[in-house]
């Protein structure tokens, strides 16, 4: 899978999504497809062997109980077992926070847990991880006539995906996070010899507009930075060309190149997911959008491929229509 400057090969998604934002998935999803899938991604609980969690609010307890290093029960968990867990029920237009009951008291302000113990993470957004996701890969390779050519876009916000130009003064004032500037949010009011040299610091930028900044490059290679992104609604990608099936086993991350394994260690601001955002291949058979703020993916293409989602063992999937909403006020079951 290799970057392409094509972008013109993505105009036919921009003909099908909303032109302004509309609140349902077709913001992202393009429309016109015979049936839609929602493959919702896994998450992960964990609970003490033995024992139970601390109080989430309560800082000694939990320097105490990290302190013994207590042995951890952790599994992968479906939502339809979470919602199980909390009482709730899974249905195709299920939000997250309402199958967990984010008013439930054993929340306590952090991860929600349920009667037994456990605590569930929040399933990731913006990615589907690598099992599922080559599991899907599978399936998605026998719906088109173009297996093996394609494409893959890759959202171009991740921290530290992309190359850019860092200017002395203001890098030096804000410190550098993964390859992107600190926020000015995390100086508080009260801060104010921050905010003193803030203020001259940024004057002086604003004052030498010439000044040559510092390239500071990411995981892509700097051609790429600079290069043509395929541009969508609301949303910038990178672009890549190549077929689904270079996702059709669990081994794939390491066959992408914007993944960054080089420096597992390296806190970013926010790391780019190994998984792409967009998949469709070149006969336009059907698309793949894992969404930046989605906790789910959504497949559009023909209803015998939805049927084979749904039924998969492997995927946690629900059909679900034409127009769908996917925010909190969606989960009308769950209030």
């Amino acid at each position: 899978m290799e970057w392409t400057e094509d972008v013109a090969a993505g105009a036919w998604l921009r003909e099908r999504l909303d032109e302004t934002w509309a609140h349902t998935m077709h913001d992202v999803v393009p429309r016109g497809f015979e049936a839609y899938a929602r493959v919702f991604h896994p998450t992960v609980r964990e609970r003490p062997v033995t024992g139970t969690w601390p109080a989430e609010d309560d800082t000694r307890a939990w320097e105490a109980f990290f302190a013994a290093q207590p042995e951890i029960d952790a599994e992968q968990v479906t939502w339809q077992r979470t919602a199980e867990a909390f009482g709730t029920v899974m249905h195709p237009l299920a939000q997250w926070p309402r199958i967990v009951r984010s008013d439930d008291p054993h929340g306590d302000g952090g991860a929600p847990r349920d009667d037994a113990g456990w605590r569930y993470d929040p399933p990731e957004q913006g990615a589907l991880v690598a099992e599922p996701l080559a599991a899907l890969a599978r399936l998605l390779a026998d719906a088109t006539t173009t297996p093996d050519a394609g494409y893959a876009a890759v959202w171009e916000g991740w921290g530290g995906l992309l190359g850019h130009t860092v200017h002395d003064a203001a890098s030096g004032l804000f410190g550098n996070v993964g390859g992107m500037p600190r926020r000015y949010a995390e100086y508080t009011p009260e801060d104010t010899p921050h905010r003193s040299v803030l203020y001259r610091s940024l004057k002086d930028v604003f004052n030498n507009p010439f000044r040559k900044g510092t390239w500071e490059p990411g995981i892509l290679p700097d051609d790429v930075s600079r290069g043509p992104h395929l541009e969508l609604p609301n949303r910038s990608y990178v672009l890549f060309r190549g077929g689904v099936t270079t996702f059709d086993d669990p081994g794939w991350p390491t066959r992408v190149p914007w993944t960054d394994h080089a420096d597992e260690n390296e806190q970013r601001w926010v790391r780019p997911p190994d998984a792409p955002n967009l998949v469709w291949p070149d006969d336009h058979a059907w698309v793949m959008v894992s969404e930046i703020d989605f906790d789910s993916t959504i497949v559009a293409g023909s209803a015998e491929l939805i049927a084979a989602i749904i039924a998969d063992p492997a995927l946690e999937a629900a059909s679900i229509p034409a127009g769908s909403g996917l925010s909190w006020d969606a989960d009308e079951v769950n209030r």
